[in-house]
């Protein structure tokens, strides 16, 4: 911009058309504060506001087998306050079963702030959390507090325990105890006179700073979903746990420059791609307290994972699954709860790796076989595997994909399962036993589902990309709608001024056969007579797709709010992308993310520009976040032709300095793929940097590391690359940290394209 105001000030000497140039070049590459006012309105909209946010129902909680539920609802007495009501799920019949009085420790003070509650099997006590903070991505550190029904009484856990240390308190069966975990130890505190008696007995004395009991260490959390690692026998008299030793994890420092006048740390054991894990088991401890009976697991455990545990239907046996460091060999095993001995019953194995879902173990037919959903004939299918041992069973046989399991019917014969055989933008409800889908022929879109244990009713949230989230409770198997729960008509309204623009699903053929979906939002005063800028919106990974038939919310409203600008929005899933279209193409990437995706992207967006003659080939940008991010560079660096403008924000410059879990389950170790992981990672292809380039990244992200963006600017800086660079200090991956950052992120994002990339039609 200074060169070309230099440029501008030169030419005034020698012409009198002064005032015409400057203007021209300022037109030309404006630069703006913020971005252009209509935008900047609906980003503070957006982010300064709460009004386009989706309202979602609950917490809930199905009781009495289903045929009532409770959820929290505002206090007559208070609008700060809640209480929590029970609805009978036939007749909608309404009760406060707990009051906000009740609620309230002490005369004169609030009621308890609720972040989640669980009822006592009997339905007599209620657990309250309340006074949550985050560990690392979720609120999972809190207070708790048992109220119970039949006294009146509420006390707090944890006797003189800090507050918001307790973290994943759980009722035993029986009523008579609470379990939880504070500082790496297992505790189990005595209710069974009515009042909490301060009987707290500490199951484990040994857990620190690298030796955990009861919950997980940072990479079991993001890439396994394992945080609650605590499991109560059904006859409530012993606890099986995880116990993860993290001393010889490398450990990794996170710098925070801005809290204190002198630099703090943050220390985090994090095992980078081919280094150390955790070494990690399961015992089992009586809840009176005992020496722990290890599970005699075989192999490594700093070379295998652990990442399922149940008790096996019963109070002597657990069901554990195991798998190597590779993840391309799963096993589960029956372990006695007293010996330790463990066998194996079901294996699960794939050339590239197993796909493992979160969630629980599933038993059919009174517990005689396991339901467990595989890829071994090429789709995600449900299959049964005998609890004796022996080969299992397919049940669910339709050339696609299963995307969950919902509901095991109540008699175990049939179970509820969601997929989209038709459409891999959307979701519907399915059952084994009946034909056709579940779900309304006429309702398109995403379809998610909580169904009651006695299989008649079911929570029912459904959406589109334009439509917003109604949620309803249903009878089951006919789907009627019994009553509306959530249906968020407020956002409906708020949102409409801004939904203007309109969105296309399709699909593009790539030279070799591959068929990639992909998504087009258009202005809402589109033209196709003449040329828009495209901007395209990006992940390209095995973790997340982007063309999606659902409300997305903050996403969904930037690009909305990007295309009344005067852009063209696209976004394509390339084959790796967890998209429910089988095997083949989730796997597809084995070995080769970053590279793939590069090429597929780049082809897709090459034959949508052959398509539609209205996108501007000299205008194409690009931006993503996280994998987003990584793979906005390796468009920028390997296809510097097609796309003038990216954004990356915390990008994975090189794969070596990701995690262990995440990396080597789609790459393998770098000693057997080091051409892969050389071929894949962005910062080797810098050198082909034309456009421009901003990088964003929080300094405290523990995700993520700003390492990688640190080594990637020395790169360009080497390079002789210009580039720009946002640094957002100590924020984490999500850069959402503090008054006004998220709006600050967005507004960055939207000037740069307005001033690299000028909006609207030409």
């Amino acid at each position: 911009m200074k060169n070309a105001r230099k440029s501008a000030i030169l030419y005034q000497m020698r012409s009198p058309l002064f005032l015409i140039v400057l203007s021209a070049v300022i037109a030309v590459t404006p630069a703006h504060a913020r971005p252009s006012d209509e935008l900047d309105r609906s980003l503070h909209q957006l982010f300064d506001t709460k009004e386009l946010q989706a309202k979602t129902f609950g917490p809930a909680r199905w009781i009495e087998g289903g045929t009532a539920y409770t959820t929290l609802e505002p206090s007559p007495a208070s609008k700060a306050a809640k209480e929590i009501v029970r609805y009978q799920s036939a007749t909608g019949e309404r009760s406060v079963l707990i009051s906000a009085a009740a609620l309230t420790p002490l005369s004169g003070t609030a009621p308890l702030d609720i972040d989640d509650y669980q009822w006592s099997d009997d339905a007599t006590q209620l657990l309250i959390f309340t006074a949550s903070k985050k560990v690392w991505r979720n609120n999972t550190r809190g207070d708790y507090w048992v109220l119970n029904r039949t006294t009146g009484t509420l006390k707090k856990l944890g006797g003189t325990a800090p507050p918001s240390t307790l973290m994943f308190a759980h009722f035993s069966p029986d009523g008579t105890r609470v379990a939880y975990v504070r500082t790496s130890n297992i505790y189990v505190e005595d209710i069974s006179s009515g009042t909490v008696s301060g009987n707290i007995r500490a199951l484990t004395t040994n857990g620190n700073a690298t030796l955990i009991n009861g919950t997980s260490d940072w990479v079991y959390e993001e890439e396994l979903a394992l945080r609650d690692c605590i499991r109560w026998s059904p006859d409530s008299r012993h606890i099986a746990y995880w116990q993860f030793d993290s001393s010889g994890v490398q450990q990794f420092t996170l710098l925070d420059n801005t809290s204190a006048l002198y630099p703090q740390t943050t220390v985090i054991p994090y095992p980078k791609v081919g280094t150390a894990n955790s070494s990690v088991r399961i015992g089992v401890v009586s809840a009176d307290g005992s020496e722990t009976q290890w599970a005699n697991i075989p192999g490594d455990p700093r070379q295998n994972y652990l990442f399922r545990m149940e008790w096996a239907g019963n109070s002597s046996e657990l069901i554990i699954g195991q798998l190597n460091r590779l993840q391309n060999h799963l096993a589960v095993y029956l372990t006695s709860a007293s010996s330790g001995s463990a066998s194996v019953f079901f294996e699960d194995k794939d050339a590239a790796w197993v796909d493992v879902r979160v969630g629980g173990f599933d038993w059919m037919n009174q517990g005689r076989e396991l339901l467990w959903l595989s890829e071994r004939d090429g789709w995600r299918h449900a299959w049964l595997a005998p609890r004796s041992g022996g080969d299992p069973q397919l049940i669910t046989t339709a050339k696609s994909d299963v995307t969950g399991v919902v509901r095991v019917g109540p008699e175990s014969k049939w179970i509820y399962y969601t997929a989209s055989p038709d459409n891999a933008t959307q979701n519907y409800l399915y059952r084994t036993d009946l034909p056709g889908r579940v779900t309304p022929e006429n309702q398109p879109g995403t379809h998610n589902y909580n169904i009651s244990p006695d299989a008649h009713w079911a929570f029912h949230t459904y959406s589109r990309y334009n439509q917003v989230p109604v949620t309803e409770l249903i009878s089951l198997p006919g789907h009627q709608t019994v009553r509306v729960l959530e249906d968020n008509a407020q956002l409906k309204i708020r949102s409409a001024k801004l939904l203007r623009a309109t969105i296309e699903f399709l699909q593009l053929r790539l030279s070799d056969g591959t068929v990639i979906d992909g998504s087009l939002i258009k202005p809402p005063d589109f033209n196709p007579k003449k040329k828009y800028p495209l901007i395209v919106h990006i992940y390209g990974e095995p973790a997340a797709t982007t063309v999606v038939d659902r409300w997305s919310g903050r996403d969904e409203f930037f690009h909305e709010a990007m295309a009344a600008d005067g852009y063209l929005i696209a976004s394509f899933d390339n084959r790796g992308t967890p998209a429910p279209k089988g095997r083949e193409w989730r796997k597809a990437v084995y070995g080769s993310v970053g590279d793939l995706s590069s090429k597929e992207q780049a082809e897709a967006l090459r034959a949508l520009i052959a398509q539609r003659k209205y996108i501007d080939p000299r205008r194409i940008g690009v931006w993503g976040w996280s994998g987003g991010g990584t793979n906005t560079l390796n468009l920028m660096f390997r296809s510097p032709d097609l796309y003038q403008v990216g954004v990356a924000v915390a990008p994975v410059p090189d794969q070596k300095l990701y995690d262990t879990i995440y990396q080597e389950r789609y790459m393998g170790l770098p000693d057997q793929n080091d051409a892969g992981y050389l071929k894949g990672s962005a910062i080797n292809f810098a050198a082909g940097l034309r456009g421009k380039l901003l990088i964003v990244h929080g300094s405290g992200d523990d995700n993520v590391h700003f390492q990688g963006t640190e080594r990637l600017v020395n790169k360009l800086i080497e390079l002789g690359k210009a580039f720009d660079f946002m640094e957002y200090p100590n924020r984490t991956h999500s850069i959402s940290e503090g008054t006004g950052t998220s709006l600050h992120v967005y507004q960055l994002i939207a000037r740069y394209f307005e001033e690299h990339l000028p909006p609207g039609a030409r």
